[in-house]
């Protein structure tokens, strides 16, 4: 068994917690990750109150498992924040937050509703702010990751860094895929690891077919670091498939498609360059919209249930740290 820090605090059996993929992080998706043993997330950001508690009430009621809510406080007003961070907390057993300052408002707010709250930092100095402040875990985001990227540097150069100041659980997150990595952030101090791109392709992401197509047969080296796709999320690097950004260029048209919102009928205009995410629910050129990927992208070969993923993960960790 792969016991850590982390699976000791939070109560999960595996020390994987699912990255919060936006419309990627469903409520199926964290159900699945928590009933095979890792720690779910639930993208909660653009829920009102009264669908936070039933979202969560509902994961409590179907799966025996650990899941946890993620935040990005930077989208959301500060007195609505407080709110649904409380109910969160009540309903979860973490308050993830990222793409902010750690506020030890916040975290307060979520440890007297029972909750552990982690954040995601790219710096030594973010993570020593963010103990300081009072948070339970740590994640460590290095500039392989997909998505949006706080890390400058690597994510072995940056655990070297951040477990040499900080005494709180770290995970590593960027560029993690395969049971090997795993295995290497976790031989290297880390006390789990975040992993988003390869769980873009569970069968519970309900990602694009377009997307997952692409993606499949990708390697690190098609993805690309960049800040242009920021509409709606400006002056935030990110790392996608240079594919996507490429068909962005040579796209002729303002509109690119739609997206429907996973919790209502609302529908809503994907502009060229927006920050979206493609799911099941997004109609028009898909090639040409924000295709999140990580430097792991080589790692995925298939579609898979989450909880064969997240096996195949720790069975293979676990195969080689038992070499030593």
């Amino acid at each position: 068994m792969l016991t850590t820090r982390f699976t000791e605090l939070v109560g999960c059996t595996i020390p994987i917690q699912q990255a919060p993929m936006g419309v990627l992080a469903s409520p199926k998706l964290a159900a699945a990750i928590a009933d095979a043993g890792g720690l779910g997330m639930v993208a909660a950001n653009s829920m009102p109150a009264d669908m936070v508690a039933g979202v969560f009430d509902d994961l409590g009621e179907h799966t025996p498992g650990v899941f946890g809510a993620n935040f990005i406080r930077h989208f959301i007003d500060p007195a609505r924040l407080h709110e649904l961070v409380g109910i969160a907390a009540e309903r979860s057993r973490v308050v993830d937050f990222f793409w902010s300052d750690p506020d030890p408002e916040l975290i307060e707010i979520a440890h007297s509703r029972g909750a552990l709250v982690s954040w995601q930092v790219g710096s030594r100095e973010e993570a020593l702010a963010a103990e300081a402040a009072g948070c339970d875990i740590i994640i460590a985001q290095g500039i392989g990751a997909g998505g949006h990227v706080l890390g400058q540097i690597g994510v072995l150069s940056l655990l070297d860094e951040v477990l040499n100041a900080v005494a709180i659980p770290v995970l590593a997150a960027g560029g993690i895929g395969s049971g090997r990595s795993l295995a290497a952030v976790l031989a290297a101090g880390a006390d789990g690891a975040r992993i988003g791109t390869r769980f873009i392709v569970a069968e519970e992401a309900a990602a694009h077919p377009t997307y997952v197509e692409a993606l499949i047969g990708a390697s690190g080296a098609d993805t690309v670091y960049t800040e242009e796709f920021s509409g709606g999320w400006p002056d935030a690097p990110h790392r996608v498939l240079q594919s996507s950004l490429d068909a962005a260029h040579a796209f002729a048209s303002t509109t690119v498609g739609e997206n429907q919102n996973y919790y209502s009928d609302a529908r809503s205009p994907v502009l060229r360059f927006d920050s979206t995410t493609a799911w099941a629910g997004t109609s028009g050129n898909v090639e040409a919209m924000s295709l999140w990927a990580g430097e792991s992208v080589s790692t995925l070969t298939r579609v898979q249930p989450a909880g064969d993923i997240l096996r195949e993960l720790a069975d293979e960790a676990e195969r080689l740290l038992g070499r030593w």
